[in-house]
Order: structure tokens, then C-alpha cells, then sequence
């Protein structure tokens, strides 16, 4: 009962910034349709794809040094149990987004704003961790992705007895979650773009000049 109460009391909040968020300007639209394999696709990706695993690095990083959850430890032994806990946790999360928010036609994925100054690109990638578009390409409060990282955290400590579903602990992890999801849109929108300026770099083209 305390959980169900408080998952909806992230929900209201959450709902709350996000309907300010978008008031500041549209995001993109999508120009696919997202099927149920693309939200299978979505989910396993999420949970192993590289993105996922590199911005795992960067939030267990940070768990470890302000040493939380504290039954943890501060050293690599921690970190390693920090960043396995996140991966199983997120897994969950995920299935739950994905899921959920099929019934309503939610679209957790994300788009880059490709073209647009610096300043916009890093807005649209905190924007887009909190809001996300319906079947119609419009932007929406992510009604799936609140559920899923208030009440995903909620689902997985009952298997880890270490991490105890208390208002404090549930809602810092719920930051973890949203910070890992705006670490994961970071690699998303900039990424792409480095990986072509090191390919296009004159250095990188003479290594690939056939030589005698």
C-alpha cells in the first residue's frame, strides 16, 4: 500500500516537470512506427547495448564515491555489486516501460536533434528523459517510464534484501534511474557524431592508405 502511494505521489510530481519541460518547446518527431519486436528490440538493448553498459560505468562511479547504498562498500568490490544491482533493476524497468506503455502507444526511444545548436541539443537530451511521444508523434508526459522506475525499483528489491523499499532509498534510486536515462540520450545525440569526425580525421584516413 506505502509503495503503491508513493509511486503515484513520483507520478503526479514527475507529471508536474514534465508538462513544464514541454511547454518550452516541441521536441522531435518520430518517423517510424514502433511494433511489439521493436519494443522487445528496445528492451534488450537497453539492458545490454552498449550505451546502457558505458553510461552504467558513469552512474555506479558515482554511487560508489558518495558511497550509496552504503551496505555496498566504497571500493571495486562495490562498484562491481552497484553496477550488476543497476543492470537487473534497469532490465526490469525496462520491461516494464516497454510494456506499459504499449497500451497507450507510448515511444521510449530516443531521437537526436541532429542540426540544432549545442545549447538545444544538450536541453533535448534532459527534456527527453522525462518526456516522450504518443502514436501520433507528439510529446507526452512518459507516464510509462515513471511507473516503471518508481515501481520497477519497488519490484526488484523484493528479490534484493539489501536494498530496503524505504521512501529515501526508492526515491534516490529513481534519480539514478533518470540521471542514467539522460547519460544514455548524452552517448545517443553525441556519440554518432564523434565516431564520424574521428573516422573523418586526416590521421585516421592515412592509417587506411594502402601501403607498399
Amino acid at each position: 500500500m506505502l509503495g503503491a502511494r508513493f509511486t503515484l505521489k513520483i507520478v503526479g510530481t514527475l507529471s508536474a516537470t514534465c508538462l513544464h519541460i514541454m511547454a518550452q518547446g516541441p521536441a522531435l518527431l518520430p518517423r517510424t512506427s514502433f511494433t511489439f519486436s521493436d519494443r522487445a528490440a528496445w528492451v534488450s538493448n537497453g539492458t545490454v547495448g552498449a550505451k546502457n553498459l558505458s553510461a552504467g560505468v558513469f552512474v555506479a562511479g558515482i554511487q560508489t564515491w558518495r558511497h550509496s547504498p552504503e551496505h555496498y562498500g566504497p571500493h571495486w568490490d562495490g562498484f562491481g555489486k552497484r553496477y550488476g544491482a543497476r543492470l537487473a533493476s534497469g532490465a526490469t524497468n525496462n520491461a516494464i516501460e516497454a510494456g506499459l506503455g504499449g497500451l497507450w502507444g507510448e515511444d521510449p526511444r530516443y531521437f537526436p536533434a541532429k542540426g540544432k545548436p549545442l545549447k538545444s541539443r544538450l536541453g533535448h537530451v534532459v527534456k527527453m528523459a522525462f518526456i516522450t511521444h504518443n502514436r501520433a508523434g507528439e510529446t507526452m508526459p512518459a507516464y510509462a517510464r515513471y511507473v516503471a522506475f518508481a515501481g520497477g525499483n519497488l519490484v526488484s528489491n523484493t528479490w534484493r534484501p539489501d536494498s530496503p523499499s524505504t521512501a529515501g532509498n526508492v526515491s534516490l534510486q529513481v534519480g539514478f534511474n533518470f540521471m542514467n536515462r539522460i547519460i544514455g540520450n548524452a552517448f545517443s545525440e553525441f556519440m554518432p557524431g564523434i565516431d564520424k569526425r574521428r573516422r573523418n580525421s586526416p590521421q585516421t584516413k592515412e592509417d587506411h592508405i594502402p601501403r607498399d
